[in-house]
């Protein structure tokens, strides 16, 4: 797979890919450490300083996972307190402090708006809400080096509680479906068949996939960190899901530390704003992941073994990321399944990267890919997971009858269906015809992730005409969706160091956590969220592409 590096205090591969494989070992009730011991160079693999996921989260999360004192009982019971759908009691207010319905930030006069800008500056260089510096080459390279704050709202968006409470109600519905949807490999070979045949990426997903079911791998231990996207549609009301991530749901990290920055700026001018801090849900995402990252751990039983990231490199998000870890590796596969990687078992492969085409520039990580699935690793996701979260299999799941496939409580498939906007396949004729005369009311989607590649207005029509004069079956790697139109709302975004007041309209992703052993559901929660906001004039929607801004939200 590549040659070894070795030096005083570090061991790596070079591997001609976007994706580098890092390690990290997780804590055990005597031991809590950022590092782990590599027996055949007799050196301790070194971590990047900002590691803060596993170390500061998983070290706290370490009395409740692998102790019994007395100590994990209220640790315990102050997540529960946290968890997602859950506003904690308010203390006793002072008489100006109020919840609105609605907040104009373009009102802030300059003088005051100067006061917040420089101190959500300072708090975000603080606290690490940071991202690598574009215009810089180390940028993504060395930590701690050539680093911005993360693109934020100043402000909290209002959203109404009824619809924060909705998404975060049927997000254990939704982890359990995957689960479900996973189980059933006739339904995703079928589902996705079509979309093979044009589909480069999506068929070499298939083909490991079929491979696993060849041998009749099972996945004992299964488990999924996900993220549930929605929009809320001006014109019905209603909360509608745009996508169902399965595979890299990112921004647990900075998405915590936006509701703290504005929780912190609502206490601090309190009196200016008369809005309420205790308004913005608790967020907890990042330690929620953590913890089922770390059950996952303990479940494989092997006190030795270690979490495997798999992270893009000269990645700007590094400080969301690598609240994980790096150290290229190398990996093998033993006769019984254990995955070795520098020398170390691997106990969960746990995957930011690996859902692009360009995260598999050669052979070599197909070939890494497979090893990794074949492996008795948890993988989150596994290859069937990750199937399960295509736009394919979305809109398949949207067709009358298909959720009954999965879902045995009919109130559970109702909600669901509460959550589904309009999804087709390219050959409704009826649906596509419609789509050609009024593009502008359809999203037509690729079987891809990572933002920037959905079509939009005129571009549908001319796709879709393009489609029918080839015709051949290139259609079947797309599908079309209901476009939403939510409200458009002022908000002060900041960038690089700058405010600017734009008209903005926002996406609610809420975070699942989900953990099941054999029959048994060891974790199935929603430990936070993430809300992005964008100007009301751009279509893609994502953070990381430069589209969007980080956000938290204040329930009305």
């Amino acid at each position: 797979m590549g040659a070894v590096h070795s030096s005083s205090n570090s061991l790596s591969l070079s591997f001609p890919s976007n994706s580098t494989f890092t390690t990290h070992q997780c804590p055990t009730t005597a031991s809590p450490t950022a590092t782990f011991s590599h027996k055949s160079l007799s050196k301790s693999c070194l971590f990047n300083p900002s590691t803060l996921f596993v170390i500061t989260h998983s070290r706290n999360l370490a009395k409740v996972a692998f102790s019994n004192k007395g100590s994990s009982s209220v640790a315990l019971r102050r997540r529960r307190r946290r968890r997602c759908g859950r506003v904690e009691a308010m203390e006793s207010q002072k008489a100006e402090v109020i919840v609105k319905p609605s907040f104009d930030p373009f009102s802030i006069q300059s003088e005051l708006l100067e006061k917040m800008v420089y101190d959500a500056l300072v708090w975000s260089s603080l606290h690490g809400l940071l991202v690598g510096d574009r215009k810089s080459q180390k940028s993504g390279k060395v930590p701690g080096v050539d680093m911005v704050h993360a693109p934020f709202a100043l402000l909290p968006m209002s959203f109404p509680e009824t619809h924060w409470k909705q998404a975060c109600e049927v997000a254990p519905i939704f982890n359990e479906l995957v689960d479900r949807v996973s189980l059933d490999g006739e339904f995703l070979q079928k589902s996705l068949s079509r979309t093979k045949k044009v589909d480069a990426f999506t068929s070499r997903l298939l083909d490991i996939h079929s491979k696993m079911l060849e041998i009749n791998k099972k996945e004992d231990i299964r488990l999924g960190l996900h993220r549930s996207d929605y929009m809320l549609d001006e014109e019905t009301k209603s909360l509608l899901q745009i996508e169902l991530n399965t595979i890299s749901s990112s921004f647990p990290g900075l998405s915590c530390r936006v509701s703290e920055l504005h929780r912190m700026l609502l206490h601090q001018y309190k009196e200016h704003l008369l809005l309420d801090p205790e308004r913005i849900p608790i967020n907890n995402a990042v330690n929620g992941f953590a913890d089922a990252l770390a059950k996952a751990w303990k479940e494989y039983d092997n006190p030795r073994a270690v979490i495997l990231f798999v992270v893009q490199p000269e990645e700007r998000n590094m400080y969301d990321q690598h609240w994980l870890a790096e150290v290229d590796a190398v990996g093998e596969l033993q006769a019984d399944g254990t995955l070795l990687v520098g020398g170390e078992a691997v106990a969960v492969i746990y995957f930011r990267a690996g859902y692009a085409p360009t995260d598999y520039p050669s052979e070599l990580e197909w070939k890494a890919r497979l090893l990794m699935e074949q492996s008795s690793a948890v993988k989150s996701p596994s290859i069937s997971y990750h199937l399960a979260g295509t736009k394919k299999i979305q809109q398949e799941l949207a067709k009358p009858g298909v959720l009954e496939r999965f879902v045995e409580n009919k109130d559970d498939i109702t909600k669901l269906r509460k959550c589904f906007a309009g999804l087709w396949s390219l050959d409704e004729s009826h649906i596509v015809n419609d789509a050609i005369e009024r593009p502008g009311l359809y999203v037509m989607k690729p079987q891809r992730e990572g933002g920037g590649n959905n079509i939009y207005g005129d571009d549908v029509k001319e796709s879709l005409l393009r489609l029918q004069q080839a015709g051949n079956e290139e259609d079947a790697a797309y599908i079309l969706m209901q476009r939403i139109f939510p409200a458009q709302s002022p908000a002060i975004l900041m960038r690089e160091g700058a405010s600017h007041r734009e008209q903005t309209v926002s996406e609610l992703g809420v975070y699942g956590a989900y953990l099941r052993i054999k029959e048994k559901i060891v974790v199935n929660n929603s430990p936070g969220y993430l809300m992005r906001t964008k100007v009301s004039s751009s279509n893609e929607g994502g953070v990381a592409a430069g589209f969007a801004v980080l956000d938290s939200i204040y329930l009305v």
